[in-house]
């Protein structure tokens, strides 16, 4: 049996919430489809964005659906996560460091709630409903933002806290010459950017050989224009899902876990 079949769930609705610098979104997904089953709702992210803030806000938007009390839930998180741990704190308060994010969301909300790594979510949701649906093997999804996140699936499972931004390349982090934000800094063309792009996924590709390259964020929507540029040995396509990624992943992500512990 290939792996795909794994994401029949015992729950048809799951819910996702995806935690930012700027705001706090989350719905309802209807995991037999990958899309929203209800209207988003977002809520700024509260500043500053201490523990405490982003839980009462997480508790609000969760209350603001009618959802039945077994739904699982997922939340995507800027940071390094370990177990519901967060290791690092991106557009976030530094407080967040060492605090047990699952624990404080399910104690907050009164149901059980997965936090994972939002890159992990975003990619995640492109493996199970996006553009690597139905690949096998090894699928690596890069989103380029302010920073490189990264996700790694591999036959349908993600391989959680990948940090590949964060490679040393030429003696550079890697996501300080080829993030989007590099471009913009340095008022780059697509030729100049791609030649970044270019050396930054050959050393991935040499490191991972994935089957499948994904490129995801904001920039993945003028793919045309870059990703023609780049001679690799894997495949390489822009992202399916946008801005809904993290809500779908964190959703599915949380259906998978509680499937898992049964």
């Amino acid at each position: 049996m290939s792996h795909h079949q794994k994401h029949s769930h015992k729950h048809d609705i799951a819910f996702g919430i995806d935690i930012g610098g700027s705001g706090i979104k989350g719905a309802p997904v209807d995991l037999r489809t990958g899309e929203f089953a209800a209207d988003r709702r977002r809520i700024p992210t509260p500043q500053p964005a201490t523990p405490d803030a982003v839980a009462d806000t997480v508790a609000e938007i969760v209350d603001s659906f009618h959802l039945d009390s077994h739904a699982p839930i997922g939340v995507t998180f800027p940071a390094v996560m370990l177990h519901g741990v967060a290791q690092s704190a991106a557009n976030v308060d530094d407080s967040w460091i060492g605090t047990d994010a699952q624990r404080l969301f399910s104690a907050r909300t009164g149901r059980s709630v997965l936090a994972v790594n939002d890159a992990d979510a975003a990619g995640y949701a492109e493996a199970v409903y996006g553009a690597a649906k139905d690949v096998d093997g090894v699928v690596l999804v890069v989103t380029l933002g302010t920073g490189i996140g990264s996700a790694l699936i591999v036959d349908g499972r993600l391989v959680p806290n990948t940090e590949l931004g964060h490679l040393e390349i030429d003696g550079f982090d890697a996501e300080s010459r080829a993030a989007d934000s590099a471009r913009d800094r340095e008022g780059l063309d697509w030729e100049q950017w791609a030649q970044r792009l270019q050396r930054y996924f050959s050393v991935v590709e040499k490191l991972f050989w994935p089957d499948l390259i994904v490129v995801g964020g904001g920039v993945s929507k003028h793919h045309e224009s870059f990703l023609p540029l780049l001679d690799l040995r894997a495949r390489i396509v822009p992202a399916g899902l946008l801005n809904a990624a993290g809500i779908v992943g964190a959703a599915a992500l949380a259906a998978d876990d509680e499937d898992d512990d049964d």
